[in-house]
């Protein structure tokens, strides 16, 4: 009986290092996978850009401006 519950106790102790360095190697694919990168990068962007219209905000203003007045004269001239 003794034997069989070290058995037992050995089986176990070899499944929980077994895990244990599953865990392990899992954590370390999760270290170097690099998936995420892309997202990080979108966002620089997105924030690149924000800052830009901040910056160039008038004249983004007078460049729209200027744009939809011609295309009102020209859609008056086209309508009569």
């Amino acid at each position: 009986m003794k034997e069989t519950i070290l058995n037992k106790m050995k089986m176990l102790e070899a499944r929980t290092m077994g895990f244990a360095m599953d865990a392990k190697n899992r954590m370390k694919e999760l270290i170097k996978d690099e998936s995420g990168m892309g997202t990080v990068e979108v966002i620089l962007i997105i924030v690149v850009l924000i800052g830009l219209v901040i910056v160039f905000k008038e004249e983004i203003g007078n460049l729209v401006t200027e744009i939809f007045r011609t295309i009102n004269s020209d859609a008056q001239r086209v309508t009569g």
